[in-house]
């Protein structure tokens, strides 16, 4: 379980997320939705450590922990960024195999093997040769998304995961963040969205953010 007490994030003198307090269950979908400017990928950025919070606890099953300090090797937090930031020198299974060579020091067979099952699990067979200027947006999308699971996080963060696909890719997208709590991997999972309906459609609790005034 991860729960977030009493989170403060200011940038300069803007309070951008006042005492917010939040506890997602295991093998849980949580959605943040709301509008532009309300601090949702601010949010996110805090849980992955990306940004330093002002004031706030994280807890990780009850044990306090602090994400901008996390050791990488042992990662909890994992994170599909809003543009997929594929290395576009790299073919599919080497943007998905370079965290874990070049983090944990995982054995290269070990990684490549975990890679093509998670690339087969995401519809994904037969692409791992390819680059990301050969794939549609959703591939890229998924590919990010395994290159993310690669890594064994605890749980795994979206930053808008929907906003440049059309609604048969969204419907698709989905699909596979429903299917990962359902499936051996079960995973918690936090996703950052403007789209109440995707929201909706894929969470078991929603958290509504709006701009402080």
């Amino acid at each position: 379980m991860l729960e977030i007490k009493n989170l403060v994030k200011k940038f300069d003198d803007r309070t951008i997320i006042n005492n917010l307090s939040v506890r997602v269950e295991d093998n849980e979908i949580l959605a943040v939705v709301g509008p532009s400017g309300a601090g949702k990928t601010t949010l996110l950025r805090c849980i992955t450590g990306l940004e330093k919070v002002n004031s706030g606890k994280f807890f990780w099953n009850g044990e306090e922990f602090d994400p901008s300090k996390m050791d990488q090797k042992n990662s909890l937090v994992g994170v599909v960024f809003q543009d997929y930031q594929l290395f576009p020198n790299l073919t599919v299974l080497d943007n998905i195999m370079l965290a874990p060579k070049l983090v944990k020091k995982m054995d290269n067979e070990v990684i490549k093997k975990t890679a093509l099952d998670l690339l087969s699990r995401l519809g994904l067979e037969g692409k791992e040769t390819l680059y990301p200027y050969q794939l549609s947006g959703g591939q890229k999308q998924r590919v990010a998304l395994v290159r993310a699971l690669a890594m064994d996080p605890k749980v795994l963060c979206y930053d808008e995961p929907t906003s440049a696909l059309d609604p048969e890719l969204r419907d698709e997208v989905a699909k596979i963040i429903v299917d990962l709590k359902s499936r051996e991997l079960q995973m918690t999972q936090i996703v950052v969205t403007h789209d109440m309906e995707f929201a909706e459609k894929i969470a078991d609790n929603i958290l509504k953010v709006e701009q402080l005034s």
